[in-house]
């Protein structure tokens, strides 16, 4: 019973880590264009080759 002690804080810790992670993620702007994407992988130019 004594190891809950550490695990539930540590637990909480990585759980807020995430959160922040999550919230700078959208601050930043990543997943502001998720239509974008969908749509940009269905059309006949995609290029699978790496840009010199």
């Amino acid at each position: 019973m004594g190891i809950l002690t550490f695990l539930i804080p540590i637990s909480l810790f990585m759980g807020g880590v995430g959160l922040v992670a999550f919230f700078w993620a959208l601050k930043k702007g990543q997943f502001d264009d998720p239509q974008g994407d969908a749509n940009r992988i269905l059309t006949k130019d995609y290029d699978d080759r790496p840009k010199q």
